[in-house]
């Protein structure tokens, strides 16, 4: 056998390996995460069965752990496990990616409740409602943060949601992921979840530290589900 000869052969089973390889990857695999912009619509909590669904909020007291507690009991929630508040879409039906959705002015009322109701509706907690909105600088800490990124790779979502910020009796929580200047103190864990791009339906989970306040050492837990609208270009 030939120099030339040898090469050649040498070459054949090479080729067909690489494009086995090739022939042998995921059908519809997509090498790079795609940017979600748009808004994420939320689906109501519900504690109709056992299992809490659609988008709510727990909190976990210091010390405790994400997934055995010892959860704080809101004694307004509506769920017999008074762990769970429920949230209800605000006015533009959930969070949008790429822009923000600030704080009203004022942000609370004469009693302390919070007035934001864009993202969700004003939910009770210990008497006095909380809210959410997304500001370009975190009121807690003054750092100027992004907006909420969502991306998706293979039906898994991944993203930050730096911006989101808790109100309740005139204060202020950051409750986004990675917290402002992108650290992730004591159980704040990275946005999580699922994405099916035939009906849109989504879930997206996270946690955050809360630093400083009267809260400081508990953990926010955020579950949030419903559908994504993308924007119109």
């Amino acid at each position: 056998m030939n120099h030339r000869f040898r090469s050649v052969a040498l070459a054949i089973p090479m080729a067909l390996g690489v494009f086995g390889v090739i022939a042998t990857a995921p059908a519809g695999a997509s090498p790079h995460a795609t940017p979600l912009v748009g808004t994420f619509n939320l689906t109501a909590g519900s504690c109709a069965t056992a299992t809490p669904s659609g988008t709510y909020f727990r909190m976990i007291y210091p010390g405790g752990s994400l997934t055995a507690g010892k959860f704080f009991d809101n004694p307004d929630s509506t769920c017999t496990d008074k762990s769970y508040t429920l949230a209800v879409p605000g006015t533009a039906g959930g969070f949008t990616t790429g822009k923000y959705q600030p704080n009203p002015v004022p942000a609370f009322s004469a009693t302390g409740s919070a007035l934001a109701s864009t993202i969700i509706q004003p939910q009770a907690f210990t008497a006095i409602s909380f809210s959410i909105a997304t500001n370009a600088k975190d009121p807690q800490t003054g750092t100027a943060v992004p907006p909420p990124t969502i991306k998706v790779k293979n039906g898994k979502l991944s993203g930050q949601v730096e911006a989101w910020s808790a109100s309740w009796n005139k204060l202020y929580f950051n409750q986004g992921s990675p917290k402002p200047g992108g650290t992730s103190p004591g159980l704040t864990q990275p946005v999580t979840g699922t994405y099916n791009t035939k009906t849109h339906a989504f879930t997206l989970t996270w946690a955050s530290a809360v630093v400083g306040g009267p809260f400081n050492g508990f953990t926010g837990y955020w579950h949030l589900s419903g559908k994504f609208t993308p924007s119109k270009k």
